[in-house]
């Protein structure tokens, strides 16, 4: 195997005790967990090398490149072939894209995206899983249906949720956030928590899903979040190194 190969393995190996250990902590099970290895940046080779060692969910940002990626993926992982998640923000134009290639999608914030998901969900003849992104922050640059206050929180409940329920062709699975970047990994945790909140509001008021999956915590947080009770994290750096767009400073966004 390749040096490449090695260091992700090395790495993945690391990621994986911290998550055995905050399932521990939490009283969980780790195998409650999904890894999603984020590739975005990443090149085939990163990439093959993660499916070798082992990694079946993969999750890129934005739909062009992960486009471009499949084209070569997809025949070389037939035998077994992995999950893809988009993971970034989805526009409205960029539906059908996504509800071709995608197998998950952890970015709806609208009952306008959601609805051209599910005709072109219809259209290909599947069932699409979708989490819903919520801003439970307030922060301006975060994506996602406001739920930061309890006024925000009421008209999500009372009047975004609701509609959902009516689409064929997609299953609402749960909900995904992105914390804030803060200084040590313990200030997102009340974020985690607002999040794990609202999802036991939405298994109460709004039975049509199960609401069974959290997507929350990244590289710089997500023994935090599984404390907390994500089931689903999105790990890029732990797992790959540093991107090369990080080598300089980042205005605005987050690290995954």
């Amino acid at each position: 195997m390749s040096e490449m190969y090695h260091t992700i393995r090395a790495n993945l190996n690391e990621v994986e005790r911290r998550i055995a250990w905050a399932c521990a902590r939490a009283g969980r099970n780790w195998r409650e967990v999904t890894l999603v290895a984020v590739t975005k940046e990443r090149t085939l080779g990163e990439i093959i090398a993660a499916y070798q060692c082992g990694l079946r969910h993969f999750g890129e940002n934005r739909i062009e490149e992960a486009e471009g990626k499949l084209v070569h993926l997809r025949p070389a992982f037939q035998q077994d072939p992995p999950l893809w998640h988009m993971i970034g923000r989805v526009q409205s134009r960029k539906a059908r894209p996504v509800a071709e290639a995608m197998d998950f999608v952890h970015s709806v914030d609208s009952l306008r995206l959601a609805t051209r998901l599910d005709r072109f969900a219809g259209e290909l003849g599947k069932r699409l899983p979708i989490l819903l992104e919520l801003n439970v922050s307030g922060e301006p640059t975060k994506a996602g249906y406001p739920a930061w206050d309890e006024a925000t929180l009421e008209a999500f409940l009372h009047q975004e949720v609701a509609p959902l329920a009516q689409f064929a062709h997609l299953e609402v699975r749960g909900l995904m956030t992105v914390a804030p970047i803060v200084p040590e990994p313990e200030g997102a945790r009340p974020f985690f928590r607002r999040l794990r909140e609202i999802r036991d509001l939405l298994r109460q008021e709004h039975p049509f899903s199960p609401w069974d999956h959290l997507s929350m915590g990244m590289t710089d947080d997500f023994e935090v979040a599984i404390e907390e009770g994500a089931t689903m994290v999105r790990i890029g750096r732990a797992i790959f190194g540093p991107r090369p767009s990080e080598q300089k400073p980042l205005e605005g966004g987050s690290k995954q």
